[in-house]
């Protein structure tokens, strides 16, 4: 029952982070030309439906996230969420005004397929049932958080060297961030207990307070990473190549962080299957958002003309 709920709430998430994404990208698109410079967060942090799509990401999207993580663990809810890239494509319709194509239905089919390819590799790892004070695990994930850090800086350095690269490295870092945000949860959620009700010993403390820390500011600068991207490429791109590394790592964090050994010979074949059938799908699904640019575009030249 528990393991039913992990996956409902893992949707849940992905589907609120989408909307959130969705709304944030329609307020992008409307900012003036004269406004994307210096000004440009400040545009947008004005804007009452852009900080409606934010509260749907950290909040309601991040309340689900946490909930679901807790319950089956950093390896199977990235994937799980990216469900909510459906929506992406399929609430986009209502700003073109257009049925779903062939692409946006083989990518909700694999979409479906991937869904159930990950939920059927019960690579789970419950918050409450694993040591986070391990001094294995301590060393593991600060090498790994490391890593992570200097991939994205490395990413960040593309972007002020590269304008052609610019948009991309900067959706991958944004993926990263987020990545490092998604694995981080579970030390948070597994300490918070004896945190919250004064029962925790310094070493606790110090893990949650690290891990609390890591969470805001990945996702802040995620989310100002990725909006930063949109002003020079279009979501429909940037969104799945922000999925990359946020599929890829937890598969990684599964075997090297957590150091589990998958339940059967099968289970770790099936989440790869099944990250790659997101990426696929997401790439397919982000198509629909290349038109809703094309339409938005045109209607800003037809009002300069």
């Amino acid at each position: 029952m528990s393991y039913l709920l992990g996956v409902t709430l893992a949707v849940s998430s992905g589907i609120a982070n989408n909307v959130g994404t969705l709304v944030q990208k329609k307020v992008v698109n409307g900012v003036p030309p004269e406004a994307r410079d210096q000004r440009f967060m400040r545009t947008l942090v004005k804007n009452p439906m852009w900080i409606f799509g934010l509260v749907l990401q950290l909040a309601l999207g991040t309340v689900f996230f946490m909930l679901a993580t807790n319950l089956i663990g950093p390896a199977l809810v990235p994937g799980l969420m990216a469900a909510g890239l459906v929506v992406l494509a399929v609430g986009s319709i209502k700003l073109i005004h257009e049925s779903i194509r062939a692409a946006e239905a083989a990518g909700i089919a694999l979409m479906i397929v991937a869904i159930v390819l990950i939920g059927a590799s019960s690579l789970v790892i419950p918050a409450s049932e694993y040591d986070f004070l391990e001094s294995g695990f301590l060393l593991r994930i600060s090498i790994f958080t490391t890593v992570l850090f200097a991939i994205m800086v490395m990413l960040i350095a593309t972007e002020r060297h590269s304008v052609r690269l610019k948009a991309i490295s900067l959706a991958l870092a944004s993926g990263v961030m987020f990545a490092l945000s998604n694995y981080w949860i579970s030390p948070l959620m597994g300490t918070i207990d004896h945190v919250l009700t004064g029962t925790f010993v310094l070493p606790e403390l110090v893990l949650f307070s690290f891990a609390a820390l890591t969470l805001v500011l990945t996702n802040v600068f995620g989310i100002s990473t990725l909006q930063t991207a949109f002003r020079s490429g279009q979501a429909s791109i940037l969104v799945p190549i922000q999925q990359v590394p946020i599929q890829v790592v937890p598969a990684l964090v599964y075997l090297f962080v957590f150091a589990r050994a998958p339940p059967d010979q099968f289970s770790f074949a099936l989440l790869l299957a099944g990250i790659a059938a997101v990426v696929a799908s997401s790439f397919l699904l982000g198509r629909r958002q290349v038109m809703v640019e094309s339409v938005r575009q045109e209607s800003h030249n037809e009002t300069k003309d």
